[in-house]
């Protein structure tokens, strides 16, 4: 028998090009001048020579480590959490082979990014286990003040949270909440890799919304905290078409020790004929866990006939912390499905990192980990198999990148988003910044004023300020209090500060009462304004701002004070009728925009980053540029800084610092556990009162900057640490600390390098900054710097970022160029030597490789890259960024190459020859089985004769006799040749087939 069988490469490895990678090669090093160091501040570290690189030796075999936000140990084995980096409420989906061009599972994940531009990243994965960046949902989530950090405006801590990703019937879902940017919204496309998004506004909030088809088809979003609701969709997905509140309530399962807190994240997937929802709970002293809710029924007491509630409840995980996230289903044996776990676990100051978690299902319900248990930097078994080249493609990549700034990134669509600039608002002026209120202060009794409901309204000695309060008495409603017509003065698209003090003191009331300052539209429409809790006998504040919508109508418009509703308050009148005094109210629009979006301020500029940046709010893009000069990052500053931005989502309207407030700054993600980041800056651009540099920066920061004041030039480090307060003083705040400083003289370039240390200790953020004029010999700027640490007001709620920044104090127009920015996992104050080895391997290897082999493109992909490494490696080093950068690039492409190698043709077919007496007569018969996909032609050639045989389709066989006439024959074989077309070239393959003598006399 004989079987041409050499296995044929898979679909996806004989395209011309994979999907692009988010990694980017560094440059050669350009050559730098010495720049004598003057004016240094005397520091503890003193001058860092870069260290000695290891002695030469012959280059190690090439097996480079796993990319930075891998987990991957390449043993099969990886470690929660997955991927050191900040990814929160992460939801997964998977297009099975059988719906994709590939021919294998690919999964999609994507993410919360708050306020940051490009938003809503859409990450792939072959194993589950690495991930690349590969779109975005948007580029910007709106053209907003808030979403743009114009007129001291911000989307800090909000903007786009908790995406929900499906795929149904050949298109690509996204649905995710807006805290501050109007609701809800649902994207589609047809293309999740390059294509672009149709946005539809919902025009209401759904809470962590859960997109999930039914069986049949039908739209649901899942939503809510507290409790779990859903909304039915029409099928163009734009109407809400039925409600379905509170379909889980935590009341429903008493006694159950897994449900308490938060009780929102709902994911919702159908397994086995059952629909099972995903929750994260917090019961009070535990900690964050997940909850599992299975039924018969998806709307649960909504389907029954009895109203009860069919969904059964189990707590499946409650091990350090890991929680919120979804199932996820990974192809099983013999054509059954398993489903993990992805949920992620708090680990700031790194962020909200996820992590795959293996079930054992007994049931219908899941154990997940070790019997319920999941250490962190636990290691598991990856689920899904690999070749040996695919696995070793996977892990390298990431999501964080080294970048040179040459403008290569590959095109998405969402880089060409078309924005509707409005026009301006037409507003009365006189109206703005103007106290709305008559008699606010009660000084004139209550003239100007009436009641809400029904009440007695009476002037009051007992007042918060002034000489008079309002007295509010004999009241029958929650409603009761008092009002004041503000038709006609109130208008659209104006935002305002409403404020009202408030005090009761029935001694049989409770001891803390909840007030309500509320607008009434004509007679039905209400709408809560702001409130505070007020305690028995004391002044209490109520404070807020608000946005009339401009579907409400403003022609009968008035706002009132209140208690909460209840529909039967006379049945405790001392808890929800007390007599109350309220004092100095105020009702004042803010001064409408005086800076409007710019058409060009949104049109694409020709520049193309890396898909791991995103930048600190939607850009300005006529203020960055990768073509203003070629191969480097210009920041030019827009405007001056304010110092007025204020976080309006906190209580107390925070005031932000001047690195919050700068626009056009741009992040990536922080890896741990230690990461070291390294740029070079061009500064003759800048102008006095500039500030531009390196920064690990949340709501608290650490950065190392260049600052002109003067006309000189000044390199040192701010930190910026909690507690944080109120009102602050920028200035003050990021001034340099002393012993941190150096003088850079006459120098137009300055290199700077940032090294972030998570885990000394663990849930702190320590920074060490560098500085250089040469990038050989560097010097530490101070002491490390810290501790950041997570902000417990949620201020930003993410991870530590590394931004570059330029932002200015004093006068507009000012630059800095950044030529790279280069990672590393490695740190100066680890002291270890420069080590090139796996440059000098990945080197060596791609030596062994033959062009011939591989798609034209691809090759020279590798050809500049490998011209970077090689530079590199023939060049004086000051760090291990330096080697680092060029080294993760070239391997990266030496391990796609791997995926992409021609291999050379092959047909299954096997062929067998047999002998056998016939009427005294040897009768030769050659059998064929043609087990390739393609079909196949056979020439048959023996002693006795030849045979040309109709083409032999897939999976069939087919004999064929020769008769030799001959009372014996000798052993010998039949010689097959066996044709076909693969890939759509014509391919031919000889084939033997041995017979054994045979005599018949």
């Amino acid at each position: 028998m004989s079987q041409a069988s050499a296995p044929r490469p898979p679909r996806h490895a004989r395209r011309s090009r994979l999907t692009e990678t988010d990694t980017h090669r560094s440059r050669p090093r350009r050559g730098l001048r010495s720049i004598a160091i003057t004016g240094a501040t005397a520091i503890a570290a003193g001058l860092l020579l870069a260290p000695a690189a290891l002695p030469a030796q012959a280059a190690e075999p090439w097996n480079p480590a796993s990319g930075y936000t891998s987990t991957d140990k390449g043993d099969g084995t990886y470690t929660v959490p997955l991927m050191n980096a900040d990814v929160p409420d992460v939801s997964v989906e998977r297009i099975p082979a059988s719906e994709n061009d590939e021919g294998r599972d690919i999964y999609y994940m994507i993410s919360t990014t708050m306020h940051l531009s490009p938003g809503a990243p859409i990450m792939k994965s072959y194993d589950l286990v690495n991930w690349e960046i590969v779109n975005y949902v948007f580029d910007r989530a709106d053209i907003s003040d808030s979403f743009s950090l114009r007129n001291g405006q911000s989307s800090y801590g909000q903007g786009q949270w908790a995406s929900s990703i499906r795929y149904h019937d050949g298109k690509w879902y996204v649905a995710f909440n807006t805290n501050n940017l109007g609701g809800s919204y649902l994207y589609v496309t047809e293309d999740i890799d390059n294509g672009s998004w149709e946005r539809i506004a919902l025009g209401r909030a759904f809470h962590d919304p859960s997109l999930f088809f039914d069986v049949d088809g039908t739209p649901y979003i899942f939503y809510g905290s507290g409790s779990t609701s859903a909304v039915k969709l029409s099928s163009d997905m734009k109407t809400v078409v039925a409600e379905y509140p509170q379909i889980l309530r935590t009341s429903d399962y008493p006694g159950a020790s897994f449900i308490g807190g938060l009780f929102e994240g709902a994911q919702v997937q159908y397994i086995d004929g059952k629909y099972y929802i995903v929750i994260i709970t917090w019961p009070s002293g535990q900690g964050r866990q997940v909850a599992l809710f299975r039924s018969d029924e998806l709307l649960g007491r909504y389907a029954t006939a009895d109203g009860s509630n069919p969904y059964e409840a189990k707590g499946v995980l409650n091990s350090n912390g890991f929680a919120q996230g979804s199932l996820v289903p990974i192809a099983g044996e013999n054509g059954t499905t398993d489903w993990s776990g992805m949920f992620f676990r708090d680990t700031f100051p790194i962020g909200r990192i996820p992590a795959l978690i293996p079930a054992t299902w007994s049931d219908g319900w899941p154990t997940f980990g070790n019997n319920g248990a999941v250490p962190v930097n636990g290691a598991f078994a990856k689920p899904i198999e690999l070749s040996p080249e695919e696995e070793l493609y996977e892990r390298q990549k990431s999501i964080v990148v080294s970048d040179d700034f040459d403008n290569d990134a590959p095109h998405r669509a969402y880089m060409d988003e078309d924005w509707q600039i409005p026009a301006a608002p037409d507003i009365d002026e006189s109206l703005v910044g103007v106290e709305l209120f008559a008699n606010p202060g009660f000084e004139d009794g209550t003239t100007g004023w009436i009641v809400n409901d029904t009440a007695t309204l009476t002037s009051s000695t007992d007042a918060a300020s002034g000489a008079s309060s309002v007295q509010v008495t004999g009241r029958t409603t929650t409603g009761s209090g008092p009002a004041q017509d503000v038709s006609g003065k109130v208008q659209h698209n104006v935002t305002y500060d409403i404020s009202a003090k408030v005090k009761y003191e029935n001694p049989n009331s409770p001891a803390t009462k909840q007030f309500i300052a509320t607008a009434r539209y004509g007679s039905s429409t209400f709408t809560n304004l702001a409130s505070v809790t007020a305690t028995r006998g004391q002044w209490a504040t109520i404070s807020g701002s608000f946005t009339v919508p401009a579907s409400q109508s403003l022609s009968s418009m008035r706002i009132f004070i209140e208690t909460p509703w209840t529909s039967t308050p006379s049945t405790a009148p001392d808890t929800h009728l007390m007599d109350f005094k309220v004092d100095d109210v105020s009702l004042k629009g803010r001064p409408v925009s005086v800076e409007a979006p710019h058409p060009d301020e949104i049109a694409p500029n020709g520049s193309r980053l890396a898909l791991p940046w995103e930048w600190n709010h939607a850009p300005d893009n006529r203020y960055w540029s990768l073509t203003d000069r070629d191969g480097w990052l210009r920041l030019t500053t827009g405007k001056v800084l304010t110092g007025n931005m204020k976080h309006l989502k906190l209580a107390n309207d925070d005031e932000a610092a001047y690195l919050e407030e700068a626009r056009n700054t741009l992040s990536q993600r922080t890896f741990g556990p230690r990461q070291s980041a390294e740029t070079k800056l061009e500064i003759s651009g800048m102008k006095d009162g500039d500030v531009a540099g390196l920064a690990a920066y949340n709501r608290g920061f650490s950065y190392v900057a260049v600052k002109r004041v003067g006309g000189v030039n000044t390199v040192g480090v701010v930190n910026r640490t909690q507690p944080f307060t109120t009102a602050i003083d920028q200035a003050a705040i990021e001034s340099f600390l002393p012993g941190t400083t150096a003088s850079l003289g006459s120098a137009t370039e300055v290199h700077l390098k940032a090294d972030l240390d998570f885990a000394n200790p663990v849930g702190q953020l320590w920074t060490t900054f560098y500085y250089s004029l040469d990038g050989i010999t560097w010097q530490q700027l101070g002491n490390r710097v810290g501790p950041q640490t997570l902000d417990g007001t949620l201020t930003h709620f993410m991870g530590h970022r590394v931004g570059l920044f330029n932002y200015a104090t004093q006068q507009a127009g000012g630059h800095v160029d950044f030529d790279h920015y280069l990672l590393s996992d490695t740190l100066t104050s680890q002291n270890l030597p420069l080590d090139e080895s796996d440059l000098e391997a990945a080197i060596a290897h791609a030596g062994t490789l033959d062009e011939a082999d591989y798609p034209a493109e691809e090759w020279t992909e590798l050809e500049e890259m490998l011209a970077d490494a090689e530079a590199a490696a023939a060049a004086t080093l000051g760090t291990q960024n330096q080697i680092d950068a060029p080294e993760r690039a070239l391997s990266l492409q030496l391990a796609r190459l791997g995926v992409l190698e021609e291999a050379d043709p092959s047909l299954e077919v096997s062929v067998t020859a047999q002998t056998r007496c016939v009427a005294g007569k040897v009768v030769l018969t050659a059998q064929a089985t043609n087990d390739d996909d393609v079909p196949v032609t056979l020439k048959l050639s023996t002693a006795f004769g030849s045979k040309a045989l109709a083409p032999l389709a897939p999976g069939k066989t087919v004999a064929h006799a020769f008769s030799s006439r001959q009372a014996s024959v000798p052993a010998d074989e039949i010689a097959v040749e066996a044709s076909a077309t693969v890939g759509g070239e014509m391919v031919t393959f000889p084939l033997e087939a041995e017979y054994a003598a045979r005599s018949c006399g």
